[in-house]
């Protein structure tokens, strides 16, 4: 069987708001084993949803609709539906005392116009929102083609698509087989490098394996498809061992596992503390850090020290050190990193200064000349990277290296990934 998926809303289309919704429910059907042929964004206008509709409901056998289900006078698509479907909207009290309860509780008055959100094409099943005023509606249209309008609100709809909507669809269509996908995420290294190493594994059909391109990271994904979750278990870890034993230690971690978390990880495991002296990423690095919970029991400090006064100000860098080798350097770096654990008295003592851009290179250092050092009981090293000419990605692509440092140092690795 097949969908199509029917985002509806004129902000989607003026890039104002990112269509998340596609995306989840794309993935979520994939997971059921439904496949999606087509996803079409429209926006607020009768005429075009109405073209839309018909054109999805001729060509898919489930057309998930979002958005549109508001109580304002743009919010179209249950109108557009009933008039496609030949159902006429009737005003649904049960609807209508759910809406008004919802505003009690709140203690608001509830708007004339929140009584549209109660009316209901005629035979169609209403589905509670209890986070929301908008109800879902699924229209069976016959024995094989289904309408499922869901509310815009991420929020609202993720939990009506996989709590209601999903379950009903496998038991309408008698759907057994199942498709899982488990991510493998790597750092350090390009995705033609990652596809040349992963060699004969492309050949493999079940689970299939994808390269997935994000900012520092190539994310390796596998998908298998089973009609139970344990045989999904059973072949996702097969093919998970062939990867990181063709990979090696450039993945990191799997699905949700960010790099910073696995080094907090790693810190807590080993009961060691870290702190961060930074330049060019001004302050990315401590952000990230910090960003996982529980951070405070590994993480010391942080200090951004991006002019060369700060640098001698606040770590006790020499002056006549960053006169002489220049505030971008190994030498530069691996004092910024020193005089960090020397102060705050940390296992571990982190330092990054580059030249993020998109001005202030020469051809001696140029935009993207970036030492990253690490200083530690054994001493400290810096490490020379070039990276990019814009400025963002700079600062990211450092704060990734640098998070991948601490890994590769805790983990007993080389600095960089030899491959």
């Amino acid at each position: 069987m097949n969908a199509e998926i029917l985002t509806v809303g004129t902000e989607l289309l003026l890039g104002q708001i990112v269509d998340t919704n596609a995306a989840f429910i794309a993935e979520r059907l994939a997971e059921a084993g439904i496949d999606v042929y087509f996803k079409t964004t429209v926006g607020d206008n009768p005429a075009r949803i109405e073209a839309a509709v018909r054109q999805a409901l001729g060509r898919a056998q489930v057309v998930l609709c979002t958005g549109g289900l508001g109580p304002t006078e743009d919010d179209l698509t249950r109108d557009v539906v009933a008039k496609v479907t030949g159902r006429p909207l009737r005003l649904n009290p049960t609807v209508l005392a759910q809406i008004q309860a919802r505003f009690a509780r709140r203690g608001i008055p509830m708007a004339r116009n929140n009584e549209r959100q109660a009316q209901v094409p005629e035979g169609a099943e209403v589905l509670e929102n209890p986070r929301g005023t908008a109800p879902g509606l699924l229209l069976r249209m016959d024995p094989d083609r289904i309408v499922v309008l869901l509310p815009g609100v991420p929020a609202e709809m993720r939990p009506m698509l996989t709590e209601i909507v999903l379950p009903r669809l496998r038991e309408v269509y008698g759907l057994k087989g199942r498709i899982r996908s488990r991510v493998l995420r790597t750092t350090g290294v390009s995705e033609s490098k990652v596809d040349e190493l992963l060699g004969d594994l492309w050949a493999e059909r079940n689970p299939t394996i994808a390269l997935l391109a994000r900012s520092g990271e190539i994310h390796v994904r596998l998908t298998a498809k089973a009609e139970k979750e344990a045989e999904l278990g059973h072949l996702l870890d097969g093919r998970e061992a062939q990867v990181r034993e063709q990979l090696g230690d450039i993945v990191f971690g799997r699905d949700e596992e960010s790099l910073e978390v696995i080094v907090g990880r790693l810190l807590l495991a080993r009961r060691l503390t870290l702190a961060v002296a930074e330049s060019c990423t001004g302050g990315l690095v401590g952000h990230r850090i910090t960003n996982v919970p529980g951070s405070s029991a590994y993480f010391d400090r942080g200090v951004v020290v991006y002019s060369n006064q700060a640098k001698t100000a606040l770590l006790g860098v020499p002056a006549e050190l960053i006169a002489a080798k220049g505030a971008v350097s190994a030498e530069v770096a691996a004092a910024m990193a020193e005089k960090m654990r020397e102060g705050a008295r940390v296992d571990l003592a982190l330092a990054v200064t580059g030249i993020a851009g998109p001005t202030g290179g020469t051809p001696e250092k140029p935009v993207g000349l970036t030492y990253i050092a690490l200083a530690h009981a054994g001493g400290v090293a810096a490490h020379e990277f070039r990276f990019f000419t814009d400025r963002d990605l700079n600062k990211q692509r450092a704060a990734q290296t640098a998070l991948d440092l601490v890994r590769r140092h805790l983990l007993g690795l080389p600095s960089v990934p030899i491959l």
